[in-house]
């Protein structure tokens, strides 16, 4: 009776252990997760912050264009929801991207020092945002998956852990490619 004994202690004691070590690793991802949105956060304010000086360096060139970029570029609302700041965010690095690609229509504007000097800093901006969003969607991939992980998938049910969802953006600064289309070329006569 005496090894029973011994052997339900042992198992008792591994089974709290591993218990305890996932919700360790629980809480680890967790605060790895809000530690990493508030430095996507921390750059995409840097990023608002510099968007008014964008604007009021090109007013001097194309008034038209700096209001309509002036009014897309509200869009910060304070939201500190994953999928709501990323639609925001998308908004507003589209409206960045129709900024930068005004310069091209201004060869003065493209040439000024303030202006290059802005854009130089939106380019390491949106570098900061993409390290900080690729930091934050490591976290959220390891924590998706502990939480689907089979036993740990009953611990995350059984203390609120779900899954999050990852942080997708398209940069101001990030060039689309051109689109192709070779359905108008001639077919070839036999």
């Amino acid at each position: 009776m005496e090894p029973l004994i011994v052997f339900s202690i042992f198992f008792l004691i591994v089974v709290l252990a591993w218990l305890v070590g996932t919700y360790n690793r629980f809480v680890k991802f967790k605060n790895g997760i809000e530690e990493s949105w508030s430095g996507i956060d921390v750059a995409l304010k840097r990023r608002h912050n510099l968007i008014p000086n964008l604007i009021r360096a090109v007013e001097g060139y194309s008034e038209h264009e700096a209001i309509l970029f002036r009014t897309k570029g509200d869009y910060l609302t304070g939201s500190s929801g994953v999928s709501n700041r990323s639609e925001e965010e998308s908004r507003i690095s589209e409206s960045l991207r129709g900024l930068l690609g005004l310069a091209e229509a201004y060869p003065d504007l493209k040439a000024s020092a303030n202006f290059i000097a802005l854009q130089q800093s939106l380019n390491e901006i949106e570098e900061d945002v993409q390290k900080a969003r690729n930091r934050y969607n490591r976290y959220v991939g390891k924590f998706n998956t502990l939480v689907e992980s089979f036993p740990a998938v009953y611990m995350a049910r059984r203390f609120g852990f779900e899954k999050r969802n990852y942080f997708t953006l398209d940069l101001a600064t990030q060039r689309e490619l051109p689109e192709v289309d070779f359905s108008s070329s001639g077919n070839a006569k036999e």
